[in-house]
């Protein structure tokens, strides 16, 4: 993939399939965040592709269950 998502983008990392949001781009990394929080890791941009629809709704509900844990 040349190009991930803008930031804010669901992604999957191929090369163990967790998704991600796309918090960015450092050096010749792309940095992405679990749904929900958590430690950001690096990918580089050719093993990124976007989530399909099924993988990107499953990533927003595990995000809108991670804010209604949050006092």
């Amino acid at each position: 993939m040349s190009a991930p998502p803008g930031d804010g983008g669901y992604v999957v990392d191929v090369r163990d399939g967790r998704v991600g949001t796309v918090m960015g781009q450092v050096g010749t990394y792309v940095q992405l965040r679990p749904p929900g929080g958590g430690l950001e890791w690096d990918c580089p941009p050719a093993d990124v592709r976007p989530a399909t629809p099924g993988e990107a709704l499953r990533a927003r509900v595990r995000e809108v269950n991670a804010q209604a844990r949050r006092p």
